[in-house]
């Protein structure tokens, strides 16, 4: 690839054919203010939308001043970044766009973490001398995220994450000059179209325009109900980032302290939905070997791949576009749902109350979560399994509120018996884990012989579509892994023109996995800030003592006094579900 010589503000640089000029200011270290520039790079998304026009640069030669983030470098190129020009272009865009923006800072939940308010900040700008009539459009609320278009500032992030990475297709601009918007198709809500509420709309949303639904004074009512048992489970890529927003420099686990911070917020039992995770390998794990069992013998009738079934986003997605094969994923619900079903049965008979009179809430890393929990199959009698999922961000939230000293917490282990997991468990928090996890048990459970190296490394990794054979007694099984949609619909195209050749395929919607979620402390696209979540979830799984989800005592236990057996006609009515055909127009 050739290269291209610049100079920026009198810094010479070379940067490779097609780079544009805010690439080559990054490598010499030069700040230029950016809003709408999303850089996806490490996820082969480069978004050049340009419409914010914060970054511009005087080009000698060029008579108008160019956008720094969409111009093309050209050789002997020469650049300034801050000169009066530049400056003033720049602070007049700036006022023209808060001209148009709310002022309820103090009442926004993106406060603090805003793009335009650390660039307004960084203008010193204190008052806003553009007035006028100011664009409104309604709220629009759905079961994990709020639209709030009046906040927006058309930059079209959330357009590149959304057609691009996830490739959904649910947002796009609509309309002309003032009356325009960023929408789904024909103005719908978000709850009617075929969002996944993956939520990684909301992860690039540099200002409040999309958000999670918060939900926690909701959890604040049912902690001081003296009527209500309430049940918290934390997912395990919670523990993962949790501190980044608590002060706790990224790559800590701070298990034993979310622990001890549930406690202090009042919830009467705090569980880990790591022994769900257990659970969810015993049955995924059960069906996959007898899906393959079946198949090996030769019965035509069994489908195969079989497709992991954790990420509701992920089943969302396949309801939607791929409604010919919902019977090629799992049948096994959710770990959030599983531990629900568990808690308002088995853990309920324990205490001897009746479902109606438990809250179980969840700790998510996950926007879909909230979106799940409200599914109605996840009901009995209107009554939900899990009444209320939070991300991880609204539990750091709560524990700033509660006014606890996170750091100083000591470290506490989680209740029993829904409280312990195996190494098994942590993992499904990264990419590759769940199927990692499967294996585990899966081969000890097939070839009756011990698996004494239990790290499959082959599954691991950050690519986004990742292949790896792995043998399992007699048998080699060709197992795939994507992370983020656009990656699964790749694999999905596969298997819909009968191509595929895997056994089983792991999906999961997020980068990264759930510790890249759409519910975590914002990661602004660093992938060495998500592969530190990830070393924390392997660090986890090596220091337990058993690493086998088969092995944990109180999923033996669970299945010996209550559900019998994995695949039994109990396990199958609480732990599985149904999948439904959707319109790929929404609904």
């Amino acid at each position: 690839m050739s290269m291209l010589k610049i100079t920026i503000d009198g810094k010479e640089t070379e940067v490779p054919q097609g780079s544009m000029i805010l690439d080559a200011a990054k490598k010499l270290n030069i700040e230029v203010p950016t809003l709408c520039y999303l850089n996806l790079e490490d996820l082969a998304v480069n978004n050049m939308a340009a419409s914010c026009r914060i970054c511009v640069v005087e080009v000698e030669g060029r008579k108008n001043l160019a956008p720094a983030c969409a111009t093309p470098i050209t050789d002997g190129m020469v650049v300034k970044t801050h000169t009066m020009r530049v400056l003033n272009a720049r602070k007049t865009v700036l006022e023209l766009l808060l001209s148009d923006h709310p002022k309820d800072c103090l009442v926004c939940q993106k406060s603090g973490e805003c793009d335009l308010q650390d660039v307004a900040e960084k203008f010193g700008v204190r008052e806003v001398r553009y007035e006028g009539v100011m664009s409104t459009y309604r709220k629009d609320i759905s079961p994990s995220i709020v639209r709030d278009m009046d906040k927006c500032i058309m930059c079209r992030r959330c357009e590149t994450m959304c057609n691009d990475v996830q490739t959904c297709g649910v947002l796009s601009g609509v309309n002309r000059g003032f009356t325009s918007v960023v929408a789904p198709a024909f103005e719908m809500n978000l709850e009617d179209s075929v969002c996944t509420f993956c939520g990684q709309c909301t992860a690039v949303c540099p200002v409040g325009a999309l958000v999670e639904r918060d939900h926690t004074w909701e959890i604040v009512d049912a902690i001081a109900d003296p009527d209500k048992v309430t049940v918290v489970q934390t997912a395990p890529a919670v523990r993962a980032a949790l501190g980044e927003d608590l002060g706790i420099e990224p790559g800590v686990s701070v298990t034993g302290k979310m622990a001890a911070a549930l406690r202090r917020l009042g919830f009467d039992h705090v569980f880990d939905t790591d022994f769900a995770a257990d659970l969810t390998i015993m049955e995924e794990g059960s069906e996959f070997l007898d899906r393959l069992t079946r198949y090996l013998d030769g019965d035509k009738t069994v489908t195969l791949p079989i497709l992991t079934s954790c990420c509701p986003a992920w089943v969302k997605f396949f309801e939607h576009q791929f409604p010919d094969l919902l019977d090629v994923p799992s049948s096994a619900r959710s770990p959030q749902q599983m531990f629900g079903a568990i808690a308002k049965t088995y853990f309920a008979d324990i205490l001897g109350i009746p479902r109606e009179k438990m809250v179980v809430v969840s700790v998510m890393p996950c926007l879909a979560k909230k979106y799940e929990c409200e599914r109605p199959e996840f009901k009995v009698n209107g009554n939900p399994d899990v009444d209320y999922s939070i991300t991880t961000r609204e539990l750091a939230r709560l524990i700033k509120r509660m006014n606890i000293d996170f750091a100083a917490l000591p470290d506490e282990d989680f209740d029993n018996p829904l409280g312990e997991s195996t190494g098994a468990a942590p993992i499904f928090g990264a990419t590759g884990g769940v199927i990692e996890a499967a294996l585990r048990t899966a081969y000890e459970l097939a070839t009756g012989q011990t698996l004494e190296k239990v790290d499959f490394e082959a599954v691991r990794g950050m690519e986004g579509i990742r292949s790896a054979k792995v043998q399992v007694g007699p048998h080699t099984l060709n197992i795939g892994i994507a992370h983020e949609l656009g990656n699964a619909r790749k694999l999905l195209e596969d298997v819909r023109a009968g191509k595929s050749e895997y056994h089983a395929i792991e999906i999961m919607s997020c980068p990264g996995g759930c510790i890249g979620g759409g519910g975590q402390p914002y990661h602004h696209g660093d992938v060495e800030l998500l592969k530190k979540r990830t070393k924390v979830l392997y660090e986890e799984d090596a220091g337990k003592k058993l690493r086998k989800s088969h092995e944990n005592p109180y999923i033996i236990e669970l299945y010996e006094k209550f559900l019998g057996k994995p695949l039994s006609d109990k396990a199958h009515h609480l732990l599985h579900t149904h999948y439904f055909k959707r319109s790929k127009l929404g609904g």
